[in-house]
């Protein structure tokens, strides 16, 4: 059942843990995914090629990313416990030169078990967040939460 994503990227991530749930596509990825969209993809890329809130500054920081989610409701919580009511979302990163460089974020489903845009590749249910730390996005450093609709 191996995914079309590099092993090594994801060498925490064993057949048992994850069930594909979509084929992969380049339209969108994971930070799209997280907020709802499947149409582009989102990042506060400097020279403005993806899509980016408008009245967020584009800036590769775990601080740009909460304010850039904070336009679509969510706010930080302590942890991915699963609430009633509430979707969260797990922000990863990774240590680039000292500094924490967000890569990554996963969605809470209903059931507690999390779903990821891997890159161009596939979409996942993981059963665990730490299925993908490592070398490919780091680890979990910050979650988010709102109201589910």
């Amino acid at each position: 059942m191996a995914g079309s994503w590099p092993p090594h990227d994801f060498p925490n991530l064993s057949d048992s843990d994850y069930i594909p749930t979509s084929p992969a596509t380049r339209r969108y990825n994971c930070v799209a995914w997280a907020a709802g969209d499947t149409s582009r993809k989102w990042w506060p890329d400097p020279r403005g090629i993806g899509y980016w809130p408008p009245s967020i500054p584009r800036e590769g920081t775990i601080e740009g990313f909460i304010r850039a989610f904070a336009t679509i409701g969510y706010v930080p919580c302590p942890d991915g416990t699963l609430e009633p009511g509430y979707e969260k979302l797990a922000l990863f990163a990774r240590d680039d030169d000292g500094g924490m460089v967000p890569t990554h974020l996963a969605v809470q489903l209903k059931n507690g078990h999390w779903s990821s845009k891997l890159g161009d590749c596939e979409d996942i249910e993981h059963f665990k967040l730490e299925a993908l730390g490592g070398p490919g996005y780091g680890d979990v450093v910050r979650f988010l939460k709102r109201r589910r609709t």
